[in-house]
């Protein structure tokens, strides 16, 4: 081997030198702190000119987790059969919340306080109205008929009556069932107290690829499953990652369930024709508004992050956002949580953009980000408070049902591993290698005999199989190879 350089010894030719190496000089004290231009210490490091000594403390010893007597038998439980117990809540949580929210939502609609614009006036009417229908119909009276058509158009009247023509006006591409259903039931009335059958203009018809304008409902709510479900596996799984990594997923992921939803629904499906750009958009910021905010709130609930989601955003949102029917045929809360919900300003900036229809994007756009903001907000400190949690846990010695029901059958699938090798005549060593155990000369698992229904290897047809053997890599100087110095192959599974 060659010696380094620096060892090599200095042969000078001066009388006063030595051939010998020459000793180092001892360095120069600092008299002064060393700049730290530049320089950014690391958490925890000693500051320059410190001379404190830091203090550890000791910390308390824990008291022993209490364990129930109901965990305790169910610990006793087979290890999967432990976890699908934990998951159970869910399939019982989404009946429940469909019971309580889309049956009771949608079993009885009926009008209540549904704005009429009434150009003019026509007490005779209104009076009418109101013995006929108490409590349905709310009259507000208009001096102009190109604002009464304004507001329908916009969504906040439902139709518009002008007297002196005997005419409603309606926008079947804001709300079907409104149009369809108001006029008639006013004309009844009117027919009643012997004014002849209105007229009815149509402001806004819906187009022939959605006859009964539930497109914009729909698509709303796949922005809203792909965007609570990005983050609520987030948040199941990815507790750890730092805020920039989750918000990076929310952001790329919404952006994919975006481009793939408006894609379906446009050019494959047929269901919206344009305005493929702007809806890309409008779902990419909705989505990703929706993720903060069930981002946030993973922190808080962890692995139940599914029920706070599924409530804001599916079945509070839904039946709430006006897309089924209006929120004036809807029973309370739901006629009021139109005013907060997602699902309300998502489809209304849907309808404004492919229709016409509606209020404008401002509302939607002040919705969006204050989801967004809220999401954020949860966020700071929903870590710090996680955070908290888990090294609390850590140093007591804390566990959870799932945490325990994982370690078990982890415990349960590696025995069982071991298991199912060995009946193959194999077994797994440290390293993860496998090694041969038997040394028949024909060996073969009694539970692959028959046919492809009864567990056989062969197949109904009982031919012989086409794959290749099973490599086998043997250790150099194990036991095993000392025992037997000279295997000989097994047929169909050992090594060649």
């Amino acid at each position: 081997m060659s010696t380094p350089r620096n060892d090599v010894p200095k042969n000078t030719d001066t009388p006063d030198r030595s051939g010998g190496p020459q000793p180092k000089a001892a360095p120069k004290q600092r008299s002064t702190r060393p700049s730290a231009r530049g320089t950014k210490p690391r958490r925890g490091a000693k500051v320059a000119g410190s001379s404190r000594p830091r203090q550890r403390q000791q910390a308390p010893v824990p008291s022993p987790q209490k364990i129930s007597a109901y965990r305790r038998w169910y610990s006793t439980l087979h290890p999967s059969l432990q976890l699908i117990g934990l998951q159970l809540w869910m399939p019982l949580f989404f009946i429940v919340g469909f019971c309580l929210c889309y049956v009771f939502a949608f079993h009885a609609p009926h009008p209540h306080d549904v704005p009429i614009a009434l150009v003019g006036s026509d007490p005779t009417f209104t009076a009418a109205v109101q013995k006929a229908l108490p409590g349905e119909f709310v009259f507000h009276p208009y001096d102009s008929l190109a604002a009464a058509k304004r507001d329908v158009l916009a969504g906040s009247m439902a139709v518009a009556y002008d007297p002196s023509a005997n005419e409603f006006f309606k926008a079947s591409a804001h709300q079907f069932q409104v149009a369809s259903l108001v006029p008639a039931t006013l004309s009844a009335v009117l027919t009643a107290i012997g004014v002849a059958t209105p007229k009815t203009t149509e402001l806004a018809a819906l187009p022939s690829y959605d006859e009964y304008g539930t497109v914009p409902m729909y698509v709303m709510l796949a922005w809203c499953i792909g965007g609570y479900m990005v983050s609520m596996f987030i948040g199941i799984m990815g507790g750890p990652l730092r805020h920039r990594t989750r918000m990076a997923v929310i952001v790329v992921g919404g952006l994919v369930i975006s481009l793939v939803t408006n894609t379906l629904a446009g050019p494959v499906v047929g269901a919206i024709h344009g305005h493929w750009p702007v809806l890309v958009l409008i779902a990419w910021g909705w989505i990703v508004a929706i993720g903060l905010a069930v981002n946030g709130l993973s922190y808080f609930v962890g692995r139940f992050i599914a029920a706070p989601a599924m409530i804001c955003f599916v079945f509070l949102s839904m039946p709430a956002s006006g897309g089924a029917y209006p929120k004036w045929f809807m029973p309370e809360p739901f006629a009021w949580l139109n005013n907060v919900v997602v699902g309300s300003s998502m489809v209304d900036m849907i309808k404004h953009q492919i229709y016409g229809v509606g209020p404008g994007p401002a509302r939607g756009l002040i919705t969006m980000a204050c989801y967004a903001g809220a999401g954020l907000v949860l966020m700071y400190f929903g870590k710090m408070w996680w955070e908290h949690r888990r090294i609390q846990a850590i140093v007591t010695g804390r566990t959870t049902m799932f945490m325990d029901a994982q370690n078990a059958n982890r415990e349960f699938l590696g025995k069982q591993r071991d298991v199912e090798l060995e009946r193959h005549g194999l077994a797994s060593t440290e390293t993860g290698t496998l090694q041969v155990l038997r040394d028949d000369d024909y060996w073969e698992d009694d539970r692959a005999s028959g046919d492809v229904f009864t567990g056989g290897r062969d197949g109904l047809e009982n031919e012989p199989l086409t794959t290749r053997s099973i490599p086998v890599v043997r250790q150099s100087g194990s036991a095993l190879q000392a025992e037997r110095p000279a295997e000989k192959p097994h047929s169909r599974h050992a090594a060649r």
